[in-house]
C-alpha cells in the first residue's frame, strides 16, 4: 500500500506540474503598430537643454512628471557623439553624428541611456530615437571608406546642401553603407530596447532604403516609425509623417492671412491625400521651429493655447516640445548650452487635460482609429467649428482664430454639451466669442 500510495502521489504531482498555469494560458496580445499607438501622443526631448546637467540621468528625474501629464511616446533628439571637424558653435549640432553606435559622453554612458529607457518602460512610456541617415559628421569613421559619401569632381566629400557645412552627405548607391546603417539601427534596438525611430529629413533618403531597414528591424521588435517629411509616399515604411503643411497653415491663420475656411479646406485636402491608416503629427512647436523661427509666442501670440487645441483635436497625433508646458519663451540655441527655464510649469494643467481628452475620447484617436473632422458653419470666417465622431463618442470644437471678439450663429446640437475646461453649458445659437476663445464639448450617445 505504501508503494502504491507513493506512485499515485507522484503521478498527481507530475500531471499538475505539466498543466499550464492560469498566467501562462491567459496571455495578453499587444496590438502591433500603428494600432498600438491609436490613442497615443508624442513628446520631443532635447537632452542638452532639458536640465542644467544636460544628461540622461538628469532628464530621467522628469519622467514621473511626464507620466503624470499623460505622455505616451518620448522622442529623443540624437544622443550620439557629435563631430568635431567643421563643428558649428561650441557644442555642435546633434545632427552631425560622429559614431552611430555610441552615446555622446556629455549626455552619459550607454548604461545611463539603457537605464533611462528602462525607467520609461516601467512607467508605460515608449522611447523612439532620432536617426540621422542622410549624413554624418566629417570625422565619422565612414569618411575613410571610398564611395560611402557623396563627392564632387575633385573627389572631395561634400555636404548635402551649402548651408549644412558641418555634415557630410552619404551615398545611398553604396549597398555596403546601407547595410552598415541598418546594422547600426539594429544595435539600438538590440542593445537598448528602444521602441522606434524618428528619421531626420527622411525624404532625402531613398524610400527603398527605409523599406529595407524596416523589414530588417522588425525581425527584432515591432517598432514605431516617424518620418520627418510631409509626403504620402513615406507611408510605405513609416506609420507617421510630419504635418508641416498644417503647421504652416496654422501660422498663416495666426497672422491673419488665412481664415477658418482656409484651415478647413487644408485639412480636407490633406486627409484625402494620405492613406487612411496614416498618422499625421501635428504641433505648434518643435526644435526646428523654436530654434530658427521663434517661440510659440512669436508665432501664435496670446492665441498659442487656442492653436494648440486645434493641433490636438483636428486630426493626427499631437506633439509637445520640451519646455512647451512651461511656456518656453526663448529660442533655444542650437549649437550651445541653453537650459530650459522650468519655473512653475504654468501650462502643465492645460496640456495634461488635453492629453487626457485625446486618450479618453475615441473620436480624437489617430488616423483611421478616430473620427474625421466635419466642419460646421459659424456664420463668421474667423471662427472655426467642427465635430469628430467615432462610434458613440462625439467631440465638438469651436475656436476663435483671432485676437478680436467675434459673433457666431451655431445651432448644431453637438455644441450644447458642457465645455471641457469651464464646465459651462454650450449655447452658441447667437453668441459672442472672446479673443482666442476655444470650446470643447464631449458627448456619448
Amino acid at each position: 500500500m505504501k508503494n502504491l500510495t507513493t506512485i499515485v502521489v507522484m503521478a498527481i504531482v507530475l500531471i499538475t506540474s505539466c498543466k499550464p498555469s492560469k498566467m501562462e494560458t491567459e496571455t495578453t496580445t499587444v496590438p502591433s503598430f500603428p494600432e498600438r499607438a491609436k490613442d497615443m501622443n508624442i513628446y520631443e526631448v532635447n537632452i542638452r537643454q532639458y536640465t542644467p546637467e544636460g544628461t540622461f540621468n538628469a532628464f530621467a528625474a522628469h519622467l514621473p512628471r511626464l507620466k503624470e501629464m499623460g505622455v505616451d511616446i518620448l522622442w529623443l533628439m540624437p544622443v550620439q557623439p557629435i563631430g568635431v571637424k567643421n563643428r558649428k558653435g561650441g557644442l555642435g549640432s546633434y545632427y552631425s553624428i560622429q559614431d552611430y553606435a555610441a552615446t555622446n559622453p556629455e549626455f552619459g554612458t550607454m548604461d545611463d541611456f539603457k537605464a533611462l529607457v528602462n525607467k520609461a518602460h516601467e512607467l508605460g512610456m515608449l522611447v523612439i530615437l532620432d536617426w540621422v541617415a542622410n549624413h554624418t559628421s566629417f570625422d565619422h569613421a565612414w569618411t575613410a571608406k571610398p564611395g560611402w559619401h557623396t563627392v564632387n569632381e575633385a573627389g572631395e566629400i561634400i555636404p548635402p546642401n551649402p548651408d549644412w557645412t558641418d555634415v557630410a552627405d552619404l551615398n545611398f548607391n553604396n549597398m555596403d553603407m546601407q547595410n552598415a546603417m541598418i546594422a547600426d539601427m539594429r544595435f539600438w534596438v538590440q542593445k537598448a530596447d528602444i521602441d522606434g525611430f524618428r528619421c531626420d529629413v527622411a525624404g532625402e533618403v531613398p524610400i527603398e532604403f527605409w523599406n529595407r531597414a524596416v523589414d530588417s528591424l522588425k525581425v527584432d521588435k515591432d517598432l514605431f516609425m516617424l518620418a520627418e517629411w510631409d509626403e504620402p509616399r513615406m507611408h510605405s515604411a513609416f506609420h507617421m509623417t510630419y504635418g508641416w503643411g498644417f503647421h504652416h497653415t496654422l501660422k498663416e491663420a495666426a497672422s491673419g492671412k488665412f481664415n477658418a475656411d482656409s484651415v478647413a479646406n487644408f485639412i480636407r485636402k490633406d486627409i484625402a491625400k494620405y492613406p487612411k491608416e496614416a498618422f499625421r503629427m501635428q504641433f505648434t512647436d518643435n526644435h526646428d521651429e523654436n530654434s530658427w523661427n521663434g517661440t510659440i509666442f512669436t508665432r501664435f501670440g496670446e492665441g498659442h493655447l487656442a492653436y494648440a487645441v486645434l493641433a490636438f483635436t483636428s486630426y493626427g497625433m499631437p506633439l509637445i516640445y520640451s519646455g512647451q508646458e512651461a511656456g518656453l519663451s526663448k529660442s533655444l540655441r542650437f549649437f550651445e548650452k541653453d537650459t530650459i527655464n522650468w519655473g512653475d510649469v504654468k501650462f502643465k494643467d492645460f496640456y495634461t487635460k488635453m492629453l487626457a481628452l485625446k486618450k479618453n475620447n475615441p473620436a480624437l484617436h489617430n488616423g483611421v482609429y478616430g473620427g474625421e473632422p466635419q466642419f460646421i458653419s459659424t456664420g463668421n470666417p474667423n471662427v472655426l467649428a467642427y465635430t469628430r465622431t467615432k462610434d458613440a463618442n462625439t467631440v465638438a470644437v469651436i475656436i476663435n482664430l483671432t485676437g478680436k471678439e467675434q459673433t457666431i450663429q451655431l445651432a448644431d446640437e453637438s455644441f450644447k454639451a458642457a465645455d471641457y475646461f469651464t464646465g459651462k453649458a454650450g449655447e452658441w445659437s447667437n453668441a459672442t466669442v472672446a479673443p482666442f476663445q476655444y470650446y470643447i464639448g464631449t458627448s456619448n450617445k
